[in-house]
């Protein structure tokens, strides 16, 4: 195997992890950003709450928005209310407007070994204005230039999109700005400019005639991006026959970038495999095997509230391994390590 997993998997569950508001109850702390910060390993988990259940009563988590501050509050209808319409799941619809069963924020959690964690008791990046009412989520974290960018999905009754934060202590955080527009997600920003550019990849929706692939992207300033470029659509087969995405921020290497990203595929069943971009020219793929590195096999990864998931966004480099922080079936947080030199044998 080139990735071991941790003995400690789970790392982080939902039990771990205090409600935000009275009423909430935590069901996911999962696809975790990944950064070390002086002395620790800082996880940016996405952390899913629904309502405490109630018999006759059908309760959605809300926010509402006061001055920039988001609020957390309870919606309760009656369950044989003839306006409410049960969707799936995934929520209700009230007089025509959606409801989730669960909205996401991102919170911290922090390690000196990069295995134990403490989760912090309060979000680090709540919802504060309307085009965050159903959440944030899935953050990538990018030292650069001295600071700590995050970038995260923000989604709304408007769709979804990526914003950007950037923070130089963990502690606060300074809002930056949506950065890509409608439908656009798993967004990851190289940490280091490439030919005086800042470099991304990111994820566009498709509803033509292709499959959601990984983009590439040029910035002068991390806020305006252009010089688009497709670079890695779904192949044929089981593992990407329905959708590409990519991960953390790439690791630099001496024979180039090298990326993780995911492959969902037959059965909505994800998988991750590496990926090796040009160094002078980030948009031209050097390697990309045909299998991935690494799958769903242990029962918290094929079982959980979404089966067959692992899913990851943050990674760090130490003492020559990667540490892959990844999101299992939506619902925990894991570890796997792998040096480097085994990731860059996979190359064909």
């Amino acid at each position: 195997m080139i990735f071991k997993r941790s003995e400690k998997n789970p790392l982080i569950q939902p039990a771990d992890v205090k409600p935000s508001a009275v009423g909430f109850q935590v069901v996911g702390a999962f696809n975790p950003g990944a950064v070390a910060f002086k002395d620790e390993i800082i996880l940016l988990l996405r952390v899913a709450e629904n309502c405490i259940h109630e018999k006759g009563k059908v309760r959605v988590p809300v926010y509402t928005f006061q001055e920039g501050i988001g609020v957390p509050e309870v919606m309760e209808f009656e369950e044989n209310d003839p306006d409410i319409v049960l969707k799936d799941t995934r929520g209700v619809v009230y007089k025509g407007k959606d409801y989730l069963s669960s909205l996401s924020h991102i919170r911290l959690a922090r390690s000196r070994n990069g295995v134990d964690f403490i989760v912090d008791d309060s979000p680090f990046i709540f919802p504060c204005s309307s085009d965050e009412e159903y959440g944030i989520e899935d953050a990538r974290v990018t030292f650069i230039d001295g600071r700590y960018y995050i970038n995260y999905t923000i989604v709304s009754g408007d769709g979804w999109s990526t914003a950007l934060s950037v923070t130089d202590d963990f502690k606060s955080h300074e809002r930056l700005g949506v950065i890509f527009h409608p439908q656009n997600k798993d967004v990851s920003i190289f940490p280091e400019k490439v030919n005086g550019k800042y470099i991304a990849l990111h994820r566009p929706n498709n509803d033509g005639f292709g499959k959601p692939s990984i983009w590439y992207s040029e910035s002068p300033d991390l806020l305006h991006w252009g010089n688009h470029k497709c670079i890695v659509r779904p192949r044929p087969g089981v593992y990407e026959s329905m959708k590409v995405g990519g991960g953390s921020a790439p690791l630099k290497t001496d024979k180039g970038w090298l990326c993780i990203y995911h492959g969902k595929g037959d059965n909505s069943k994800y998988s991750l495999f590496p990926l090796l971009l040009d160094l002078e020219e980030p948009w031209r793929v050097i390697k990309r095997p045909e299998k991935p590195v690494f799958e769903p096999e242990l029962p918290y990864e094929t079982g959980g509230f979404f089966p067959n998931v692992v899913f990851t966004n943050g990674m760090v480099e130490k003492d020559g391994n990667i540490y892959m922080y990844y999101g299992s079936a939506d619902e925990t947080s894991c570890l796997a390590v792998a040096s480097v030199n085994d990731l860059m044998s996979t190359f064909p």
